[in-house]
């Protein structure tokens, strides 16, 4: 801050996104610049749309049920749900305050989230972590009970009030040797998500298809992206892969959770990226993507804060 002599320097790295991607972006905004053949089928709805124009744009689209939706402006899995049935929707649709994305499940078995920053003025980037994310689930054994094994699971057991919330209905059934009972379809680690390290995947053809993405953009240089595919091998041949979301310069280098790093090396990565945020935002600023002025960002801070407040008051409303 001292040095670019901006609170909010960090608001020129991805020119084009609100607040650089820090917080409060619109997720349209990311889906308007990304290439159509590697998103996701989805459209926005309003809160109080009627919901016959919701279930008509669910046929139309082609998305049909089950389906994913998620809050316009959101982050750690808050308003994310998977519905079922236009029962679900209507009851998501009637407590939900804020504009939502409804979007395709995708069938791609892997979730991977990709680091990857690029230096304005070079060709190449650099992908710093590659992470495959497995949302937090269960697997039965033919004899215990959903909440057994709830119970018996590290991270599952210290989340019970939300997944009773999620899943009571279905506490007493006995899940099927070897089936896998997903608990919560955000893949995120607040959400009690596991990470497997990838690092050893990242090579030229991996870096080259994101190179490939930055160009075709010209205006994501730092970030993360959240994808889905069917493998490492397709998605390093640019195949079977969708982009869930681009998150800007307030996403976390997530790739220090549960690879092994000790708490001063996860402050040394962090300290590492901010450090590229910074040259990358003074090189956007002297193109002439100037930051944003003190209050603006004050002001803007302010009305993402009540936006999210809405949201975590609705989340305890909608199962």
């Amino acid at each position: 801050m001292i040095r670019s002599g901006s609170v909010w320097f960090f608001t020129p790295s991805n020119p084009k996104l609100t607040f650089g991607g820090m917080e409060g972006e619109p997720k349209k905004e990311m889906y308007d610049l990304l290439p159509v053949e590697h998103c996701p089928k989805s459209f926005n709805v309003l809160p109080g749309a009627a919901l016959e124009n919701i279930l008509k744009s669910v046929q139309e689209s082609g998305i049909g049920f089950p389906l994913f939706v998620k809050p316009e402006i959101g982050g750690q899995g808050i308003l994310c749900r998977k519905i079922d049935n236009e029962k679900e929707l209507k009851e998501y649709h009637e407590n939900t305050p804020v504009e939502y994305i409804v979007q395709e499940l995708v069938s791609y078995p892997m979730e991977v989230s990709i680091f990857y920053y690029r230096f304005p003025d070079r060709p190449k980037g650099v992908i710093t972590g590659f992470l495959y994310k497995i949302p937090l689930e269960v697997t039965g054994d033919g004899r215990s009970s959903l909440l057994e094994l709830i119970l018996a699971h590290p991270k599952g057991k210290n989340r019970m009030e939300e997944l009773e919330k999620a899943h009571g209905k279905n506490f007493n059934s006995i899940i099927a040797k070897g089936e896998k009972y997903r608990l919560s379809h955000a893949a995120n680690h607040n959400r009690g998500a596991n990470f497997i390290d990838l690092n050893e995947e990242i090579d030229d053809k991996l870096i080259s298809l994101f190179d490939k993405i930055s160009h075709s953009i010209n205006d994501f240089f730092y970030g993360r992206y959240d994808i889905l595919c069917q493998s490492v091998d397709d998605l390093k041949n640019g195949k079977n892969f969708l982009i869930l979301e681009y998150n800007g310069c307030g996403a976390e280098p997530n790739h220090f959770y549960d690879t092994g790093y000790t708490l001063m090396e996860a402050y040394k990565e962090i300290l590492r990226h901010w450090k590229v945020l910074y040259k990358i935002s003074r090189h956007n600023h002297k193109k002439g993507h100037k930051a944003w002025p003190l209050m603006k960002g004050v002001k803007f801070l302010k009305e993402t804060n009540k936006h999210y407040k809405k949201m975590r008051e609705a989340e305890a409303l909608i199962k």
